[in-house]
């Protein structure tokens, strides 16, 4: 018995060598190279939120205007019940994640006390000139967990010297006062309206820029980046640099959504732009998804005869599919009246859509349900299918490097209607799929449910509804193996 120890000892060790050297193999299965590019960290918590609020408040709010002419007197601005906390119960009550304030638009009037004008709130009755409604909203989006962003107009109707060089001082000094006293700002957000018929300091006239070089935008961003370097801002043009527009301000992007694009200058005015921003290139060189802007009234800042023209819950809940459902972020707009509250029909017409969104998305049905795949990237555990249901964004499924298809499929424990079907690619590894399809079991046999193009940071699809405990999903055709971190059924 005793010359026998030595032996097992021997074997166990061996054993334990052997478990080793596997466990040791296994774990050399490296993740998939990144399909470049890929989403900074601030652009994929820009993913993350999903839904913006835009609010757009100033002058024009009391003028009946949509862009104000630049000659409006300050005095005009006097919102009578002025609850900033009610904006922001209201949104976030929504699901909004961040809101933007239009601090500037193109009249030049400007919603916080500037040193470098006397447009501005300290000249208006508003809290008899002691008001700063930058400094309200910023400090009260906050307090109810939504970052700030702000809308700072290029174009100044009301400056004298706008399409000169001291100008860009003017404007350069204005974003300072921004981001020095109001930040952090996770996006600044200017749009294409550059020059035109104004008023210019008592100048009744048409003023031209060259919108590609007159702004010097490259300096402007670095000067800003400079300003705020942690958290990095995001900025939001017609194509960029962090963000572009979708092309359109009724609420979608195209179903063929990349979040990649080429971007010679943020200038984007060649023809054909617009189906082009709505789009994205499958080959573009950089990260710089679409975001859906569009106003919950047929205009962007309220206007009393509009009150019965407010969208509904379905109308909201059809954009929210054609905007977050097609990859994007939604950005609505939700303009205050002048009593300074956002009127009761929009209100109610948010809540409602909340209610929608709650009810159609509230049970994941595969939460934890079972998933198989023709295949898995080494057959290892950290790429296996079961991560498509574990509820962490950061697992997800992949292939081989060689493997550009593939085909999963879902077993509930039990028959379910199944009415939306979620995709979401693991992104930080960059945009990959180029089309799939989705199958239900129906009736002992595969039927087609739907079909699409690009997944992107999330996908969902509306089916006709079904009762089913199976689902298969085929992604047909992808730039590299595919990466997808979450699948949900609904």
């Amino acid at each position: 018995m005793m010359m026998k120890k030595p032996l097992l000892s021997t074997l166990f060790i061996a054993l334990l060598l052997v478990i080793n050297s596997c466990s040791s193999n296994v774990s050399e299965v490296a993740p998939p190279e990144p399909v470049l590019p890929v989403p900074s960290e601030a652009q994929m918590e820009w993913h993350e939120m999903e839904l913006l609020a835009f609010v757009h408040f100033t002058t024009n709010t009391f003028t009946n205007m949509e862009w104000g002419y630049g000659d409006e007197s300050p005095s005009i601005f006097n919102p009578t019940e002025m609850d900033v906390d009610q904006w922001m119960t209201t949104l976030s009550d929504a699901g909004f994640e961040g809101v933007i304030l239009t601090a500037k638009h193109h009249d030049g009037f400007c919603l916080w006390p500037s040193d470098y004008t006397e447009h501005d709130v300290a000249n208006s009755p508003y809290k008899d000139g002691e008001g700063d409604v930058v400094k309200e909203v910023s400090e009260s989006a906050r307090e109810h967990g939504m970052k700030f962003g702000v809308y700072l107009s290029p174009w100044d109707r009301n400056r004298a010297d706008y399409a000169e060089a001291s100008y860009i001082d003017y404007y350069r000094n204005q974003i300072e006062e921004i981001f020095t006293n109001y930040g952090p700002i996770f996006e600044m957000w200017f749009d294409g309206a550059n020059g035109g018929d104004g008023y210019y300091g008592g100048a009744d006239e048409t003023r031209t820029i060259d919108r590609q070089t007159y702004y010097d935008w490259p300096t402007t961003i670095d000067f800003v980046r400079d300003l705020q370097p942690e958290p990095q801002v995001l900025f939001f043009s017609d194509a960029g640099p962090d963000i572009r527009w979708v092309g359109n301000e009724h609420g979608y992007v195209n179903e063929t959504n990349w979040n990649t694009i080429n971007n010679d200058t943020l200038y984007a005015g060649k023809s054909g732009i617009n189906d082009l921003l709505g789009t994205g290139s499958e080959d573009g060189q950089k990260w710089i998804p679409a975001e859906v802007d569009v106003s919950i009234r047929p205009g962007w800042f309220y206007h009393p005869e509009e009150d019965s023209l407010v969208k509904t819950p379905e109308d909201l809940f059809d954009i929210y599919m054609t905007s977050v459902g097609r990859g994007s972020n939604l950005l609505l707009n939700v303009p205050p009246d002048r009593r300074g509250l956002i009127h009761e029909n929009d209100v109610e017409s948010l809540r409602e859509w909340r209610q929608m969104l709650d009810e159609a998305f509230s049970t994941n049905l595969a939460e934890g349900a079972e998933v198989t795949a023709d295949s898995y990237r080494g057959s290892h555990e950290d790429y296996a299918p079961f991560n498509l249901t574990d509820d962490d964004s950061e697992t997800y499924w992949a292939t081989d490097d060689n493997v550009d298809t593939g085909e999963l499929e879902i077993t509930l424990d039990e028959p379910a209607e199944i009415k939306y079907v979620v995709l979401q690619e693991y992104i930080r590894l960059g945009q990959r799929v180029r089309s799939f399809s989705v199958d239900v079991w129906e009736e002992g046999e595969w039927q087609p449910a739907a079909e699409g193009t690009t997944v992107g940071y999330k996908r969902i699809l509306e089916i006709d509804p079904v009762t089913t405990d199976r689902i298969r999903i085929q992604i047909e055709d992808s730039q590299a193996s595919p990466v997808i971190s979450n699948v949900e059924l609904y």
